[in-house]
């Protein structure tokens, strides 16, 4: 079973919200729609499910076409499941009655086993006669996920479904929605604005921008090889380094690396993840620290010399701040930047080295995780 959209326009008045969707979500698939608000993934769920008429385009569902101009299949019999941001339980119905809405034309003697199978399938199979103010966030969210897959639709489309959970519940319900997303076997479209929240869920990513989809790949084609800025930022935090373009090459006041084919001879912009900033501590730090320090940003074992080499290709900086941050350390750092000012960057490293505020390191960028692209307009 596939999902296809092919052309997909639609505008509200004379404002256009999708600007020419094509996107296919195989059998299995999960395909996050990313982007900031207002950028119409939520307008391209509601068509899938035919909530809206579709104006150009065409949606084809399991190799039949559901809607294009003039010819809409109705929401009920598309066997769609939509997972909405606010749920939509109905509060006087029990949890297992909520289940079982979608499945008023399914056989009687079936509709009871096919709702014990969906909660069962979330884990709330004891909390079949619960009502819906009685469950926590999180539970809610799973009571909505069996309900739209009850049916065993062709397709399940959530729409910002963890929005509203706070950050700890969220990870959890995130994880287990995965899980069950993947036992079904079935298309799955999920809307986000949370990058990390796409790439922990999505096996693709769509990123959009004023209704287009600026890039599609994996989460790690976007986070590596991002077509342009606006996908480097938002997929993760960037510094961002002014460079000169010379023979194929960025120059930048960390060193200079390759600049690909479409960057020509002149200024540009790298951006550089702050994982992509090597640092080694300098003789001050003594030689503990130095070694430290060298093996928790990039070092394997006792193998120093790719490490050493990098950074010895790099320059001083200064520490302003580094903070623990759990998995993670970030380093604030301050780098001349050639023309009498500073360069104020970002640093992470893996936990278990200290650095303090006005220790002096040596920096190096990591060229797989810099991008060179030329100045953007203003």
């Amino acid at each position: 079973m596939t999902l296809r959209l092919a052309g997909i326009q639609h505008a509200y008045g004379p404002k256009p919200v999708l600007r020419g969707i094509d996107l296919e979500v195989g059998r299995g698939e999960i395909l996050c729609l990313l982007g900031p608000s207002g950028d119409g993934k939520t307008t391209l769920l509601r068509l899938v499910a035919g909530l809206e008429p579709l104006q150009s385009g065409r949606i084809e569902l399991g190799g039949e076409v559901v809607a294009e101009p003039g010819r809409e299949v109705p929401p009920e019999q598309r066997h769609v499941g939509f997972v909405f941001q606010d749920y939509a339980l109905f509060p006087h119905l029990t949890v297992e009655e909520n289940v079982a809405f979608g499945l008023r034309r399914a056989p009687k003697g079936e509709r009871a086993w096919l709702v014990a199978e969906a909660l069962a399938r979330v884990g709330l199979e004891t909390y079949a006669r619960a009502w819906p103010h009685m469950l926590s966030g999180g539970q809610q969210q799973r009571v909505a996920l069996a309900r739209a897959l009850a049916p065993r639709p062709q397709v399940v489309l959530l729409d910002e479904a963890f929005a509203s959970l706070d950050a700890r519940l969220r990870e959890q319900v995130r994880d287990d929605t995965l899980h069950v997303l993947q036992t079904a076997g079935i298309p799955a479209m999920i809307v986000t604005h949370d990058a990390e929240e796409a790439m922990f869920m999505a096996d693709r990513i769509a990123l959009m921008r004023d209704g287009r989809v600026m890039q599609l790949g994996t989460p790690r084609e976007l986070y590596l090889h991002p077509a342009n800025p606006f996908v480097a930022t938002f997929l993760g935090e960037v510094n961002r380094l002014p460079a000169l373009v010379r023979g194929g090459r960025a120059e930048t006041v960390l060193g200079a690396l390759p600049a690909p084919a479409g960057v020509s001879d002149g200024p540009a912009e790298v951006l550089l993840r702050p994982e992509g900033l090597r640092l080694v501590a300098d003789g001050r730090g003594g030689p503990q620290a130095a070694r430290g320090l060298a093996l928790a940003t990039g070092g394997a074992g006792a193998n120093l010399a790719p490490v050493m080499t990098l950074a010895a290709a790099g320059v001083m900086a200064e520490v302003e701040a580094s903070r623990l941050l759990g998995a993670t350390t970030l380093v604030h750092l301050a780098v001349a930047d050639g023309a009498g000012g500073v360069l104020h960057l970002h640093a992470r490293t893996p936990p278990g080295v200290g650095l303090a505020r006005g220790q002096r390191v040596t920096v190096a960028m990591d060229p797989e995780r810099a991008f060179v692209f030329p100045p953007e307009a203003p």
